[in-house]
């Protein structure tokens, strides 16, 4: 086989539509790009031999198969070139089938040229990157998520596959694991890198402001709009958008954010017009989502939009091997700026942290170490100075109740189970109530009601 013809900026289009070739060899043409296109996939792959392409445009029904094939074929043959799909309008289906194979990204017919020509921009960042170079598993710019367990490598290696695309990626893990900062990462290390990264916590703006902060306002569209505002997906408009703790959304505000992100299109409150938003969604949460949709709370449409790709961030009692070289990390920066030398933690102290199961994972490590470094008052950190709850075993040994007594109902033997495991998890996590509520899987405001009726302070 002969050597490869280099043409810098080239666009392979594969539609059998002579007039759809046409629209994008002249789009592409006035953003100075050269295009070669083919008719179906054998066309196709026979170009894909004879040149290189910085990206691939292909229509989803083609004589001889389909777009996703020539996805899979690409991602096999060829991973560097980034491949753009062109599916019928509404058939997400398909787009999230062709983003699931490995497509960077869809764009729907009719074309909209605007959308057409960001794809195009986005793809070519990836393309022209050492970023797509497929990982070693080295982990390059992924090392903030320290430790060197086979789990934690794993998920350094995801990230950096995951960055190359644009598909909707759901993070979910235990709370305090680092979910934001594998958002983050993922964001970083891709083509918006140099657009917003802009994180919110689902779960702490107040229903009735949800739209609002979502998809802006106009002035005076309600009481206290005295200005305009730009909503959330405006700000991060051509960069990421990363909803933390996605299941905490309502219903009614569910359906607005799955229309959102199918149209890419916001309607700020007050306003009679749409606005078109370029953003890649991120979306995470510590609950369990399935379990969600099965209970009818969380629309099986949005779930199925959200999840596209799945990335699962590992327990830190999981990896227990990476506690020493975290602790190391956390303490070090925790003690930056130090005038004096910063206490070390004793072999004892570190035994003691690897036995610990770490309910709050990683966070709960960091508040354990900030704590010790204010007890200790030596040079050294002791296991007594770390002051960990007792294990999880011996205080449901001690504390849970596991039979009904004699002359005890049940709606009596249930609420003691209640309040056991509520008071389990406040000592679990130093009486942090925010903790308590995630650990237990309840909103914080349900368990500032069940501290209320239990008469717990």
């Amino acid at each position: 086989m002969g050597t490869k013809a280099m043409v810098k900026g080239q666009v392979l289009i594969v539609d059998d539509e002579p007039d759809i070739r046409e629209l994008l060899e002249l789009t592409l043409g006035r953003m100075n790009l050269e295009t070669r296109a083919a008719e179906n996939l054998g066309e196709a792959h026979e170009l894909l031999e004879q040149f290189s392409f910085d990206l691939c445009l292909t229509d989803m029904r083609l004589p001889d198969g389909n777009g996703i094939d020539l996805v899979r074929h690409i991602q096999n043959r060829h991973p560097q070139v980034p491949v753009a799909v062109i599916t019928a309008h509404g058939n997400m289906e398909t787009a999230i089938a062709a983003l699931k194979a490995g497509a960077f990204d869809f764009v729907s017919k009719p074309l909209d040229i605007n959308d057409l020509r960001n794809i195009v921009r986005s793809a070519l960042r990836v393309g022209n990157s050492p970023a797509t170079v497929p990982s070693s598993g080295s982990g390059v710019g992924t090392r903030q998520l320290l430790g060197e367990s086979l789990a934690i490598q794993k998920v350094r290696t995801l990230i950096e596959k995951l960055a190359r695309g644009q598909a909707p990626v759901y993070i979910h893990g235990e709370s305090g694991t680092g979910k934001e900062l594998a958002a983050r990462l993922i964001h970083n290390l891709g083509p918006r890198a140099d657009k917003p990264f802009v994180p919110v916590n689902c779960g702490a703006i107040p229903e009735q402001l949800m739209e609002s902060e979502f998809f802006g306002h106009k002035k005076g569209s309600f009481t206290g709009a005295v200005q305009d505002k730009e909503g959330l997906f405006k700000a991060a408009d051509g960069g990421t958008l990363f909803l933390d703790e996605v299941g905490d959304l309502p219903i009614p505000m569910q359906v607005k954010l799955l229309r959102a992100i199918q149209e890419r299109t916001v309607r700020p409150v007050g306003s009679q017009s749409e606005l078109r938003v370029d953003v890649r969604i991120l979306s995470a949460t510590h609950r369990d989502l399935h379990s969600l949709v099965r209970e009818g709370k969380f629309r099986q449409d949005l779930y199925y939009r959200l999840n596209v790709i799945e990335l699962a961030i590992p327990n830190l009692r999981d990896r227990p091997e990476d506690i020493p070289v975290l602790a190391e990390h956390l303490s070090a920066k925790l003690t930056a700026g130090m005038a004096s030398a910063s206490p070390k933690l004793s072999a004892e102290a570190l035994q003691a942290l690897s036995r610990y199961d770490f309910p709050g994972n990683v966070r709960e490590l960091e508040n354990i170490l900030e704590r010790s470094l204010t007890m200790c008052d030596g040079s050294e950190i002791t296991a007594a100075d770390l002051q960990l709850p007792e294990s999880a075993a011996a205080k449901d040994d001690a504390g849970t109740p596991v039979e009904l007594g004699g002359d005890e109902s049940l709606e009596e033997y249930l609420a003691r189970v209640e309040e056991s495991a509520i008071r389990d998890a406040l000592d679990r996590t130093n009486q942090n109530k925010t903790a308590a509520a995630k650990l237990l899987g309840i909103t914080f405001r349900a368990l500032r009601y069940k501290l209320e009726k239990l008469g717990i302070d």
